[in-house]
């Protein structure tokens, strides 16, 4: 979709449709007041009707005189306060949901004509590029008939002049961190038949001839037992497919020596359980166990759209797992590359045993900080819905840094705690772990499991079950988070430079 910024008076501006904000009980915003005097008093006269009452969400489509440029005007229920990050992105899906059904192909918004609490014209307008190009998204490259596109094709964003700059900026950072999301999604999205370890590993080869900033390395099943990663391998036996571990290097700084911060992505193309087998009802959502991968590769498109200079790794673990002869049973044991042992108490909690050996794998990048994502445990959904990603760390001011950026994104994340007693949860008599602690906090036992293996740099786990895809019926499919969550970290980074 393409954004315009102008600074010209909004009613002087050709658009098929000027989107108008009304608040409850007639209170009328400035630019509902200017069309409602152009209009000879039109809002006015709809409201005393009741034809609009101002509710959130609430719509009503006028047709305009002459004195405007807009071919008609949409007016939007804002309610009667400032509007939480929530209820804008509500607002401004009401406004989508119209306008996408309408004969016009663009759009025209007054910045101002909203008030956002906690949010300046630079955050409305990211939340309002990255809502309509959410809403514009489509997946439809495996059904017969194509979804025929949305007319809407052009927004066009009226500002103060001096906003300008700013505004065009938070486009231009939207829009990017819109193409990380669509990547992700439309990888995730893809089912598992398809993409495999193999599909990722193409993908991100693909990704890389974008940008001579990006160098790609592909580690195949022979590598990885010479670097011993017996907790990886021991997740793919049981698959037919062969596992890949995938590793990406942006070098944007100016500095080559600049430590990079290293992105780690749990990359189970497909997830039955193994041996410790899922039920079968909603089995085929575990297409959506490679998020973490997903939003890696995601964050790379962002990263080659907005140029930063910094350096970031990324790392890939990619494999399936599958129930066969060949499969991980419940009580084997397996040696990790950083030489602990693991003995396997539930096949099914695989993401931490791939992960460990990638932790261990990114100490030779000698990194300024470590971020892993993966869709790790449900109980993070019992603990925190589909609203919030859980949190932990052995870092405070790398866990600060991320909940900031979550909440400037409108991305939040939660944290939970590493305390030392839940370590005893992972205790076995016969190795030097067990992958799983027991019934009781599950999210927070498998963050534990993972601090094992990160003792030597600064490291942050985000588990995304709850918040990288939608569940069930015709609305199932991958949400992009936490790409705005990542992508702000990573500018607050480049803005300390």
């Amino acid at each position: 979709m393409q954004f315009n910024v102008k600074n010209n008076r909004p009613d002087t501006i050709k658009t098929a449709t000027w989107v108008v904000a009304i608040g409850k009980h007639g209170k009328l915003t400035d630019t509902a007041e200017l069309v409602d005097k152009l209009t000879l008093g039109a809002i006015k006269n709809a409201i005393k009707l009741g034809d609009i009452k101002g509710e959130l969400g609430q719509t009503l489509l006028l047709q305009t005189q002459q004195k405007i440029k807009a071919d008609r005007i949409l007016l939007v229920g804002c309610g009667d306060k400032a509007l939480s990050d929530a209820q804008y992105r509500k607002w401004l899906s009401s406004s989508f949901n119209i306008l996408k059904q309408l004969g016009g192909v663009d759009a025209l918004f007054v910045i101002d004509d909203i008030e956002v609490a906690n949010r300046d014209v630079y955050g409305k307008t990211k939340l309002l590029v990255e809502t309509f190009e959410a809403n514009n998204y489509l997946f439809d490259e495996y059904k017969s008939s194509k979804a025929e596109a949305y007319r809407l094709a052009k927004v066009t964003i009226s500002c103060n002049k001096i906003l300008t700059k700013q505004i065009a900026e938070a486009v231009k950072e939207a829009q990017a961190i819109a193409l990380g999301m669509a990547l992700t999604k439309d990888l995730a999205n893809t089912p598992a038949n398809i993409c495999n370890p193999i599909y990722m590993a193409r993908q991100a080869e693909a990704l890389a001839k974008l940008d001579k900033k990006i160098k790609v390395e592909v580690l195949d099943e022979k590598k990885m037992k010479a670097l011993k990663m017996g907790a990886f391998l021991a997740v793919a036996q049981g698959s037919e497919q062969n596992p890949r571990l995938i590793v990406l290097q942006y070098n944007g700084a100016k500095k080559k020596s600049e430590q990079p911060i290293v992105l780690i992505g749990k990359g189970i193309t497909f997830d039955s359980g193994g041996i410790s087998l899922k039920t079968g009802a909603g089995m085929d959502e575990m297409k959506y166990d490679m998020c973490g991968a997903a939003t890696v590769l995601g964050i790379f498109k962002t990263l080659i759209e907005l140029q930063l200079p910094i350096n970031v790794v990324g790392i890939l673990a990619c494999a399936e797992n599958m129930p066969s002869g060949h499969a991980t049973r419940p009580g084997d044991i397996v040696r990790t590359m950083s030489g602990q042992t693991v003995e396997i108490l539930n096949t099914d909690a695989e993401g931490r045993l791939v992960l460990c050996d990638m932790l261990t794998y990114a100490e030779r990048f000698k990194p300024s900080a470590v971020i892993d994502l993966a869709t790790l445990t449900g109980a993070c959904i019992v603990a925190l819905g589909t609203k919030a990603s859980g949190l932990m760390g052995n870092d405070q001011t790398l866990v600060d840094a991320l909940l900031v950026a979550g909440k400037k994104a409108d991305d939040r994340a939660w944290q939970l705690p590493l305390f030392d007693e839940y370590q005893e949860q992972l205790e076995s008599p016969f190795a030097d772990m067990a992958n799983i602690g027991g019934p009781k906090a599950g999210t927070i036992t498998a963050g534990c499991f993972l601090a094992r293996f990160a003792k030597s740099y600064s490291w942050a786990h985000l588990d995304i079950a709850g918040t990288a895809w939608v569940s069930g019926g015709k609305e199932k499919g991958a949400t992009g988070r936490p790409i705005p969550l990542l992508a702000e970290y990573l500018l607050s980074n480049v803005k300390k430079i």
